[in-house]
C-alpha cells in the first residue's frame, strides 16, 4: 500500500486548506464563534464555494455531477475540515446521506439529489428510526434519508423538527418519519448490508476529521509548552511535561496509521466485511486516541485550557462528539469482539 498523496491530492489539500483558513484559530480566533452562534451553525456562503471547488461532490460519479474521486480524496478533505473545526457538514450530507443516494437511489433520484448536493443547491440529512435523533443540521436540511430497519427512504423535511445547538456547536434535530411524504430509495427493499458498508465509510471519514483536529490540538500544546514560562524557564523543560506530550504524540501517529490503512482498504477491497472492521478498527483507536488527546491538551494548558475564548476545548468538544457518533468505542468493540468466534483456538501448550 502506497501511503503517500500524489501531485492531484496534494494540490486538493492545498485548495481546501485555502478556503478553509478563515475558520484556522491563528488566523481568526473569533470565526468559528460567529459562524456557530448563529442558525444554521454553518457558513452557506463557503458550502457553496466548496460546491464550486467540486468538493461536495467529489465521492458521486460524473453521470451524477460528481468527480469519481474515491475514499483516500474524502479523507484529504475530512482531515482539512477537522484541522480548523469547520462546522460544514460535509461528513454527515455527503459521505453518509449522499452516499447512500449514490449507491442505491435510481438514476432519477441520484440525478436530483446528488446534482442538488454537488451544486450547494441542496442538503442531504441521514436520520435513523421512525423517530430519530439526533440528526446532525436536520432542521436546515431539504431532504431526509431514512433508515428504518434497513429500509431505505427518502423525502422532504419533515414538519415539527425539535432542532438544537450540541456542545460542539453544530446543529441537531429530533425528526419524525411521515410515511405518506417519502418513497423508497430505489428499488426499496432490505437494503441493510448496504446501509452498513456506507456507514462504515463515513466512519472512516469521521475519523480523518477527528485526526486533524487532533493534529491541530497537539500542535497548540506543544506550542505553548515551549513558550509559557513557570519559574523562570519553559514548560517543556519540565520533564514529567514533555513526556505526556510525547505521549500524545504517540497516540495521534498510531491513529494515523490505522486510520490510513482503514482509508486503503476502503478504496482497493471488495470486500464489504473487511471494510466495515477496518473501520471499526479505525474508530476504536480513533475514540481513544480522541478522549486522551482532547483530554490531555485541555490539562497541559492549564487554566486557559478551561476557558470558551480558547480554542482548544472546543478541539477536545468536537473529538467528544466525533467519538459518540456512529457507534462509540463501545459499539466497535463489540463488533470486532463478535468475530472472534470464528477462530480456532490455539493451544500454546499444544507442541
Amino acid at each position: 500500500m502506497d501511503f503517500t498523496l500524489d501531485e492531484e491530492q496534494e494540490a486538493l489539500r492545498d485548495a481546501v486548506r485555502g478556503l478553509l483558513k478563515g475558520y484556522d484559530p491563528a488566523v481568526d480566533a473569533e470565526r468559528r464563534r460567529h459562524v456557530t452562534g448563529e442558525d444554521p451553525g454553518f457558513d452557506e456562503g463557503l458550502w457553496g464555494r466548496l460546491a464550486e471547488m467540486g468538493v461536495l461532490g467529489l465521492p458521486f460519479a460524473e453521470a451524477d455531477g460528481g468527480m469519481d474521486a474515491g475514499p483516500v480524496e474524502v479523507a484529504v478533505v475530512c482531515e482539512e475540515i477537522g484541522r480548523v473545526l469547520a462546522p460544514e457538514p460535509y461528513v454527515a450530507s455527503v459521505v453518509l446521506a449522499g452516499g447512500l443516494v449514490a449507491a442505491l437511489g435510481s438514476d432519477e433520484q441520484r440525478a436530483e439529489l446528488l446534482g442538488g448536493l454537488a451544486s450547494g443547491e441542496r442538503l442531504l440529512a441521514y436520520a435513523e428510526g421512525e423517530v430519530a435523533e439526533p440528526v446532525v443540521q436536520g432542521a436546515r436540511a431539504d431532504t431526509i434519508v431514512w433508515n428504518v430497519g434497513g429500509e431505505v427512504l427518502v423525502g422532504p423535511r419533515p414538519d415539527g423538527v425539535t432542532a438544537y445547538r450540541t456542545h460542539d456547536g453544530g446543529r441537531a434535530a429530533r425528526l419524525e418519519l411521515d410515511r405518506g411524504a417519502v418513497t423508497p430509495l430505489g428499488a426499496g427493499g432490505d437494503a441493510t448490508d448496504v446501509v452498513a458498508l456506507v456507514k462504515a465509510q463515513a466512519q472512516i471519514a469521521a475519523c480523518h476529521e477527528a485526526l486533524g483536529a487532533m493534529d491541530t490540538a497537539l500542535r497548540m500544546t506543544t506550542a505553548y509548552l515551549t513558550t509559557r514560562k513557570q519559574f523562570g524557564v519553559t514548560l517543556n523543560r519540565f520533564q514529567a511535561l514533555t513526556f505526556r506530550a510525547a505521549d500524545l504524540y504517540t497516540a495521534l501517529e498510531l491513529t494515523r496509521s490505522i486510520v490510513t490503512w482503514a482509508t486503503l482498504v476502503a478504496a482497493e477491497s471488495d470486500d464489504p466485511v473487511a471494510v466495515r472492521h477496518a473501520a471499526a478498527r479505525a474508530k476504536l483507536q480513533t475514540a481513544r486516541a480522541g478522549r486522551l488527546i482532547g483530554q490531555e491538551a485541555i490539562q497541559l494548558h492549564g487554566g486557559i485550557g478551561m476557558t470558551a475564548e480558547y480554542a482548544v476545548g472546543h478541539y477536545a468538544s468536537r473529538l467528544t462528539a466525533l467519538n459518540h457518533w456512529l457507534g462509540d468505542a463501545r459499539e466497535q468493540v463489540a463488533l470486532l469482539s463478535a468475530g472472534l468466534t470464528d477462530h480456532t483456538v490455539l493451544d500454546p501448550l499444544d507442541a
